[in-house]
């Protein structure tokens, strides 16, 4: 139990995310009847330009410190803050964090802003390392990701554009550490082709609202888009071919995902529509990983699936991994690595294994407390090996809460088939118009502020696909909303 207390709101949510990145899985609480029963005791007083913190692990020696900001700025005061905590959780606990203070999932923004400014690589390294804490092996990854994310966006007017993400909420089944939203098909089958008619009449809406104006890039996820029928799927893009105009769409991604959702019918309805990029996920090449994680496909079924796709022609077609999945060693991550080697994907993503509040794995984490899961530098340079070897380059990166390791998730590409999407997304450049289930709209704003920054507006779709579909009215009365303010 960690005790935690501030006082003010505008950065309780540092000190709890600094702490936690120190302290995963530990209860942060700020009731002050437990402070006496609590493992760690954490104080912190902001007034002005002046901080105190005050940190007092179970049974060991107050670590006090007082320091003063250069200028009352609210950024300046966060990472200072951050600094400070984070030099003394390492020298309690004796840790230090590959991102140092930098617990946000963009890491990658830092030093893409600095490049668009001019800045050296030499400048952007040291302001990683000396303002937070960012080792070296990931300060280059990030700025070597920034450049290659630079040169891409330099190809897009974004910030005159929009892309459209399309959320498809059905999966055969829901994976042990999964907290998206999806539901299993087999409960919800009744329900898909009513959820196709209110996520129509919402893209229906948009096409209108943008005067014909099409997306940039189109990505279609879940959920496992190929939950849905041959005749589904083929209802629904050829609903979108009809509605918008897509003479100037740069991609078109649908998440295949899952290998027990893919048949030949489906990917030859995704073809004929002239999909240009798809994903087989296998998320590892262990089976008996699969088997705990409530993956029902065999390691086979990966392989069959990936085949059967690029024999119809298929040739941008990713493939999701996962470090840190329970009972996985080193040598069984070298195993799957050398598989998906041997299929020579044109897309690989690394992802570490990020267990959120919704996901079974935490629900039920009794069950699985004895299950190993580890995530290390090792096992992220064993992939970028692996990568490079296959001929493929890092182009977008993110992170997420609780990531096993303190680690990231890391995109690669062969040259000229990276995500634009992805990045897009990941970098908050442009207006991503999302409709379906538990989708995310996200307006970015085209005039920057007098910092640079660009003002980011969102508006949600609720998640339960029950209500989606009684309320879909009120899911494009929110858009209205969000576009119309001037």
């Amino acid at each position: 139990m960690i005790y935690m207390s501030i006082n003010t709101h505008d950065y309780d949510n540092d000190v709890r995310v600094m702490t936690g990145a120190f302290y995963p899985g530990n209860r942060i609480v700020t009731d002050t009847a437990l402070r006496n029963d609590c493992d760690l005791c954490v104080e912190v007083i902001v007034e002005s330009v002046k901080v105190h913190i005050c940190v007092t692990p179970e049974g060991g020696k107050e670590h006090i410190i007082d320091c003063d900001s250069p200028e009352n700025d609210r950024k300046v005061i966060r990472n200072m803050l951050k600094r400070r905590l984070y030099d003394i959780y390492s020298e309690i606990t004796g840790r230090v964090l590959p991102w140092g203070t930098l617990t946000g999932i963009r890491p990658v923004k830092i030093p893409l802003g600095m490049i668009e400014k001019g800045y050296n690589d030499n400048i952007i390294k040291d302001t990683l390392n000396k303002e937070y804490y960012v080792n070296d092996t990931k300060a280059e990854l990030s700025i070597e990701v920034a450049h290659r994310e630079h040169r891409m966006l330099e190809e897009t007017d974004y910030l005159n554009g929009y892309s459209l993400y399309i959320g498809i909420p059905f999966c055969p089944t829901t994976c042990l550490y999964c907290s998206f939203t999806s539901y299993p098909l087999s409960m919800y089958r009744d329900k898909v082709d009513e959820y196709l008619d209110a996520l129509i009449k919402e893209l229906t809406f948009i096409s209108g609202y943008m005067n014909g104006r099409g997306p940039d890039t189109i990505y279609i996820g879940g959920g496992t888009p190929t939950t849905l029928t041959a005749g589904q799927s083929d209802r629904l893009i050829s609903s979108i071919e009809d509605l918008f105009d897509l003479n100037g769409l740069e991609e078109f991604t649908v998440e295949a995902g899952r290998p027990d959702s893919i048949t030949k019918e489906k990917l030859m309805a995704l073809k004929k529509n002239g999909i240009s990029r798809i994903s087989v996920n296998p998320q590892t090449m262990k089976q008996q990983t699969l088997d705990i994680i409530g993956r029902h496909h065999t390691v086979d079924d990966t392989i069959q699936s990936f085949k059967l796709a690029r024999e119809l022609g298929f040739d941008n077609i990713n493939m999701d991994l996962i470090m840190g999945l329970p009972e996985e060693t080193i040598d069984d991550v070298r195993h799957t690595m050398e598989l998906v080697k041997e299929l020579a994907p044109d897309n690989v993503t690394i992802h570490s294994l990020a267990v959120k509040r919704a996901a079974r794995l935490t629900i039920f984490k009794d069950r699985y407390s004895d299950m190993q899961m580890v995530n290390t530098q090792e096992h992220m340079d064993l992939c970028a090996a692996y990568c490079k070897q296959m001929g493929l380059e890092p182009y977008y990166l993110y992170r997420q809460k609780g990531m096993a390791g303190n680690m990231e998730n890391v995109g690669y590409a062969a040259k000229g088939k990276a995500g634009v999407y992805n990045i897009l997304i990941m970098e908050e450049k442009q207006t991503i118009v999302a409709c379906g289930a538990g989708a995310s709209t996200k307006r970015v704003w085209p005039t920057p502020n007098p910092d640079g920054t660009h003002r980011i507006d969102r508006c949600e779709n609720v998640k339960d696909v029950g209500q989606y579909i009684a309320r879909i009215d009120e899911m494009i009365e929110r858009k209205i909303k969000l576009f119309e303010e001037k």
